[in-house]
């Protein structure tokens, strides 16, 4: 698991038909010192702009959509509500 914050939506019209209907996140990771962000989708549904978020990779990620097997390599499996120490 990787954790993240949602700094933004993803708005494709052409994708991978097993996509369709399900809200692309933009996540900076937290652990990257660089900014660096990933796309994923959001599994539950819920999150948003600004949430920290906990991800699923690989075919964890995939499978948590709950639609069987979909071009997907992270998934929002969770908004963290606090954490205590460092990452």
């Amino acid at each position: 698991m990787r954790i993240g914050k949602v700094v933004g939506n993803l708005i494709s019209t052409v994708k991978d038909e097993s996509l369709t209907g399900v809200k692309l996140l933009v996540v900076k990771l937290e652990e990257e010192g660089n900014g660096r962000c990933l796309i994923a989708a959001d599994a539950l549904h819920t999150a948003g702009c600004g949430d920290m978020v906990y991800l699923l990779s690989s075919k964890e990620g995939a499978e948590s959509l709950g639609i069987g097997m979909t071009a997907v390599d992270a998934a929002v499996a969770g908004i963290v509500d606090e954490w205590k120490g460092d990452l």
